[in-house]
């Protein structure tokens, strides 16, 4: 897998890279599926690569995988740090910036449960986020929010309170990032140029507001 990465990476971007034995009827071997954030990216490296000895002596065969699966339910947003690593990919790292508006803890108790005869209350432990995106260069700036949520078994351990609090957090500001980015759309041309457009289809009500109208929004009691 890192043969492969380092010989694609070149073209591009990689989500993903994976390799897998050969069936036992296709007989030894291996075979690779490498997933390219971009079709032109896939495509170039497709064309420069078949037929050619990468890091093997035998001829590689590499084509493009155009066979689509259908998903009848919503496709699942890239995580903050392939969005990150996308943004860094294309802008650089100083042509994009990120800030938190708000990190406030939405937290709660539940009910107390009882099970084999011991009572144990359950800390539900729950943190919104709201971030702000930018990239002055394109004049392009979004929010997102998100809600990191997790249940703590002991809440009178204070280690594991800690633990759980920072592990939330950073999953809140994960998903908000991650949000802001969904509202981002960068076009790559042809002569490597990017260019980034703001993506409306993916507005919030949350967006036209102001810093202060999100931050008092949220109330806690």
């Amino acid at each position: 897998q890192h043969s492969l990465f380092s010989v694609f990476s070149k073209f591009g971007p990689l989500y993903s890279v994976q390799a897998h034995r050969n069936a036992a009827v296709a007989g030894p071997g291996y075979y690779a599926v490498v997933k390219f954030y971009s079709a032109g990216d896939a495509s170039r490296a497709q064309h420069a690569c078949n037929g050619q000895r990468l890091f093997q002596k035998s001829p590689l065969k590499v084509c493009v995988c155009t066979k689509q699966k259908v998903f009848h339910q919503q496709v699942l947003a890239l995580n903050s740090n392939k969005c990150q690593e996308l943004a860094n990919h294309y802008l650089g790292f100083n042509g994009w910036s990120s800030r938190i508006i708000m990190l406030q803890n939405v937290s709660g108790f539940d009910d107390e449960n009882k099970e084999l005869g011991k009572t144990l209350q359950k800390r539900s432990l729950k943190y919104l986020c709201a971030v702000e995106v930018a990239m002055p260069n394109h004049r392009v700036y979004t929010r997102g929010v998100g809600l990191g949520e997790s249940d703590i078994e002991n809440g009178e351990d204070p280690l594991e309170f800690i633990t759980a609090t920072r592990r939330v957090q950073k999953l809140a500001v994960g998903k908000a990032l991650s949000s802001a980015f969904q509202k981002i759309l960068l076009v790559v041309l042809d002569n490597g140029k990017v260019a980034v457009e703001y993506n409306s289809t993916q507005e919030e009500p949350t967006d036209s507001l102001t810093e202060e109208e999100l931050k008092g929004l949220i109330q806690v009691n």
